[in-house]
């Protein structure tokens, strides 16, 4: 008995979620579809007033009819009028007039009908003083000739800065509200007062809103307006649809119990059977699977071995040519110097020796190879410094010699590629807490991270760009393809380098160097396709 209590009331509560759930599906369906012809039906109407706005602003700049203002002769007004009239034709819009400076109708689109706008007074309407005041207007009203409810729009018509009149469209809704009666349900319009204007059901124009009772309704604003739009339709369908899932769900529910009982033992029995199955298959499984983790993951770590082994060799081999090529750096610079005194001071002689005013070409020649090897001589005497061994002291160093010697090691390069440079003013008195060799070297690395990330680069252009005070900060920026965040993410990781010659260490260094002197080297958060900007803080020397 009690079972059969069990199953009738699990019974009651299918009828009843299968009608809740119907009536809700149902309605939401209607509310989906309602909402789609809503937005169709405001596109419509907005579409109409658009193109209605439009003819207004269009002819407010028109000659035609600024000279039929300025002149107001029987001509100018008949020239007004026939425009107007082939206007409203070809916009669909119920009349078009043009209205004096006074509010007087001087030429309209229904001249020559019995009901001519020509002659009648409009200022005591709020389009034409609110046009002249702002320079254009929108009203809603019925009209005084024609007794028919439209939308009046107003655009000033200026001419040197002092307006001459009103050109006014109105505009007739009565094609739209007949498609929407015969579309079927309610559709209306209200104003910013709540008041019907437009509706498929006249009898509703110019008063309240219907009730909303046993309906579905949905609204939106009318685009450019104060107005709301509203449609509501009849929400019997959802009862039918709810009434028709309940019918459905009692017959599946019968045919349910019916083959429930029948079916009930015999999966008991294969219930069984299966448990004690599927816990053999699972024990088995399991153990299978626990020996197959097991291994994968000794020769996955066995692979990441060798692989970091592999890549610590080539990195040792790699950063021992580096320190290889610097000692060879700094013999080539010794050995250079000499010879080049030497050169300087034959070029020196020979332009004493030159009598004045004599062999021009020489002595420009001879001026030209001394430049060059004072050129040459500060080269090397900066590769000597870049290579010698770093005191490790900490100490006040002035910013802008240590910048000027980056800037000519890798000046060569630079030039190569045509990169322009865009270079802050250096107060002549600011220092830093550093170390002169070890910042070079940063400033080094840095600028050369910034050329090599502009080849293939149309216009390169590298910015350094200084922010002094207690902590100051140097940034080197260029418009290269930028960083991915994978990459920005490693970029002091060692080792860890998007450049297929690269090492991965020069980043690395430049940070623990910059943080050796109590400051600290970051990346900018990354913008593909943007350039990479890398800051340099470092405590400013009193």
């Amino acid at each position: 008995m009690f079972r059969l209590l069990c199953w009738g009331g699990v019974a009651a509560a299918v009828l009843v979620a299968s009608f809740v759930l119907g009536h809700r599906g149902a309605t939401h369906d209607l509310e989906e579809a309602q909402a789609v012809e809503l937005r169709s039906r405001v596109q419509s109407l907005d579409s109409v007033l658009s193109r209605q706005r439009a003819v207004a602003t269009v002819l407010a700049d028109d000659s035609a009819i600024r000279d039929g203002l300025l002149h107001q002769d029987a001509a100018h007004r008949a020239v007004v009028s026939r425009k107007l009239d082939r206007l409203r034709g070809e916009t669909d819009s119920a009349v078009i007039y043009l209205l004096d400076r006074r509010g007087v109708a001087i030429a309209a689109s229904n001249w020559d009908d019995a009901e001519s706008f020509v002659g009648q007074d409009y200022s005591f309407r709020d389009y034409f003083s609110d046009a002249i005041l702002r320079g254009q207007a929108t009203q809603f009203a019925l009209g005084t000739v024609s007794h028919r409810p439209g939308l009046y729009l107003s655009h000033d018509v200026v001419d040197q800065d002092r307006a001459l009149g009103v050109v006014v469209v109105k505009v007739e809704f009565d094609r739209v509200e007949n498609i929407w009666a015969a579309a079927g349900g309610l559709t209306y319009v209200t104003d910013a007062t709540g008041q019907v204007i437009l509706s498929g059901d006249p009898a509703l124009r110019f008063g309240a809103p219907p009730p909303k009772t046993g309906r579905i309704t949905a609204q939106t604003a009318v685009p450019g307006t104060d107005w709301t739009m509203v449609m509501a339709t009849s929400a019997a369908p959802a009862w039918r649809a709810a009434l028709l899932t309940t019918g459905s769900a009692g017959f599946g529910v019968m045919m349910l119990g019916a083959g429930l009982g029948w079916t009930l033992r015999a999966r008991r029995r294969a219930a069984r059977r299966a448990e004690t199955e599927r816990r053999y298959r699972a024990d088995l499984e399991q153990a299978v699977e626990e020996r197959t983790r097991a291994l994968s993951g000794e020769m996955h770590e066995r692979r990441e071995a060798e692989a970091r082994l592999h890549q610590l060799q080539a990195d040792m081999v790699q950063a021992n040519k580096l320190a290889a090529l610097g000692q060879i750096t700094a013999g080539v610079a010794h050995e250079v110097n000499q010879p080049l005194a030497t050169i300087r001071l034959l070029a020196e002689t020979g332009s004493a020796l030159l009598p004045p005013g004599q062999s021009p070409e020489v002595a420009e020649n001879l001026s030209t190879i001394m430049r060059m090897t004072e050129r040459i001589t500060r080269i090397t005497q900066q590769l000597r410094g870049f290579a010698r061994k770093a005191t490790g002291q900490v100490v006040p160093v002035d910013l802008a010699p240590a910048l000027d010697a980056a800037l000519l090691l890798t000046a060569a390069r630079r030039e190569a590629q045509g990169i322009a440079l865009d270079l802050p003013v250096l107060p002549p008195d600011l220092r830093v807490m550093a170390e002169t060799v070890r910042l070079e070297q940063v400033l080094v690395n840095l600028l050369q991270n910034a050329q090599e990330a502009l080849v293939d680069t149309p216009a390169p252009r590298i910015t350094l760009r200084l922010q002094p005070g207690a902590q100051v900060r140097l940034s080197v920026s260029d418009n290269g393809p930028g960083l991915s965040p994978d990459i920005a993410g490693k970029l002091f990781m060692p080792f860890a380098t998007s450049k297929p010659q690269g090492l991965g260490l020069g980043l690395v260094i430049s940070q623990e160097i910059a943080r050796d002197f109590g400051g600290d080297l970051s990346v900018a958060a990354p913008v593909p396709g943007q350039g990479a900007t890398f800051i340099l803080d470092l405590p400013g020397a009193l």
